[in-house]
Parts: C-alpha cells; structure tokens; sequence
C-alpha cells in the first residue's frame, strides 16, 4: 500500500519537519508528499473549495482519503491501526492523508474521504499534524506488526 500525505501549505525546514522526517524514515513505505498553495486572495468559501480541488488533483483517482479534521472522528491508536490493517488487507493500493488550509477543507474534500479523522478538539498548527501523521502511521504499523513500541 503506498502512502501519500497531500497539504495546502509549503514545508519550512525547522523542528515539524524533523519531526516528521524522524517518523516517516521508520516507515516500511514512503509517505509520497504533495504541497498545495492558492496564492489568489479569494473570498474563504471559493479559498477552500480551491484548495480541494488541487489537494485531491495531486492523489491517485482510487486513493482511499483521510481528511485530517477537527470535526472528524477521535480514534485511539489501536482503533486507527485497525483501520489501517483493514484498508491494506482489502488490497486498498493507496492511502491518503489530506490536510487542509488554515479555514479547513472544502466539501470535495469531505465529500471524497473515506475517513474524517480528528486529532483532539484542539487545534493544531499545520506542520506538526505531519509529524502527528507520520507518527500514528509508523504507531499503526508498530501495533499490526506486534512490535513493541506501542504499550497500551
């Protein structure tokens, strides 16, 4: 199963992307990232629907999505890794994680997922929900493969 993570926002070199860099290097598989920007200053409904538009432009038209949202549903690491298990075993070919603008996502994007996830009520500052994602992903494959890392 290939992995991709599609964000509106570019990457800066700092701690996040270490972060992140340090999780996805455990993976068994890349995480493939795309970057979206809309630099138009356009009123926010047409911002976000946009940016849907070149979030799901940049996946695989079969990709099974994960919309990162704040209003999606809370799932503890065992439940997620769960999920995970059961895309990869029906032969899902690619995964995606998509990550919105600082507005959220537009109804494309939340129309296509297969999954609206949340992190928590809280909201987090973009670049670290990569490295939040990069470390669930390698916690999943941790607790399907029995390794250790995960103590539940």
């Amino acid at each position: 199963m290939r992995l991709w993570l599609a964000a509106v926002g570019r990457v800066k070199p700092g701690p996040e992307l270490d972060l992140f860099n340090q999780y996805s290097k455990r993976l068994s598989v890349p995480i493939a990232v795309r970057e979206v920007e809309e630099k138009r200053p356009l009123p926010t409904p047409e911002r976000m629907a946009r940016e849907a538009d070149l979030l799901l432009a940049t996946l695989p038209p079969q990709a099974v999505v994960v919309a990162l949202d704040e209003r999606g549903k809370a799932m503890g690491s065992v439940d997620f890794a769960t999920r995970v298990g059961r895309w990869r075993d029906d032969g899902t070919a690619d995964l995606a994680f998509v990550i919105g603008g600082a507005d959220g996502h537009g109804q494309a994007v939340r129309d296509r997922a297969a999954l609206l996830l949340s992190f928590g009520a809280m909201t987090w500052p973009h670049m670290l929900v990569r490295a939040m994602v990069a470390e669930q992903l390698w916690r999943a494959q941790a607790i399907l493969s029995g390794h250790p890392y995960h103590r539940a």
